[in-house]
């Protein structure tokens, strides 16, 4: 069976949101207040609804308890954003996730029981920073305020050494759990492996540990 999502606020996140869950072939109820964006999507969403959400009565008649999965997208308007995800928690919806605009909101959020909170803007600037910063950080992806897994791109200086000569963990703190070779993935790697110019290695560790390594071991 199709998975099934409901996307509430069709600006540029969560309207991002709903054509990728599109693109990966599940459904999707699209809502926003804003008749011209649900318009906008009526072609691209399973189902696209001008609702103000704020208000129980007409979020409980979209059968909104059925979805297994909320995305609460709204913008600006952190008063909505909250009165949505209570009257969903009321309603009995199993997974809710919600855009927070800044960390209060995310403590609100995190207390009226949203499942998950993100921040695309201020992740999406660590990624961008992280990126700007060093020539070999790939991508980057938080896992909490100080752990991540980022994608290292491999150079002259660790080439030809294997993962036992780099001794990278006891080192540096920090764990090669894959390494991207042209199209192939070697995950877990053994010891012994090579690294080859441009692999691109899938580091996991502290923030703090993950710099070191990237600054001592490839400069």
């Amino acid at each position: 069976m199709k998975k099934e999502f409901v996307v509430i606020g069709l600006g540029r996140f969560g309207g991002s949101i709903v054509k990728e869950l599109i693109e990966l072939e599940a459904d999707v109820m699209a809502i926003d207040k804003s008749e011209e964006r649900v318009e906008e999507y009526a072609n691209i969403a399973t189902q696209a609804v001008a609702v103000d959400t704020t208000d129980e009565a007409a979020l409980r008649s979209l059968g909104i308890r059925n979805f297994e999965h909320v995305v609460i997208a709204i913008g600006e308007n952190i008063q909505a954003s909250i009165l949505t995800t209570l009257i969903l928690k009321e309603i009995g919806v199993q997974r809710i996730t919600v855009k927070a605009q800044n960390d209060y909101h995310e403590k609100v959020l995190r207390k009226i029981g949203a499942d998950q909170v993100v921040h695309p803007e201020r992740d999406m600037g660590k990624r961008i920073a992280n990126n700007l910063v060093s020539n070999n950080i790939l991508d980057y992806l938080e896992l909490s305020d100080e752990y991540s897994i980022v994608e290292i791109q491999a150079n002259n200086h660790i080439a030809g050494s294997s993962l036992i000569d780099l001794d990278i963990r006891a080192k540096y703190g920090v764990n090669i759990v894959a390494i991207k070779r042209g199209t192939h993935i070697l995950v877990s790697p053994q010891a012994i492996e090579q690294i080859e110019v441009n692999d691109v290695l899938i580091v996991i560790g502290s923030d703090l540990d993950i710099h070191r390594f990237e600054r001592r071991a490839l400069h």
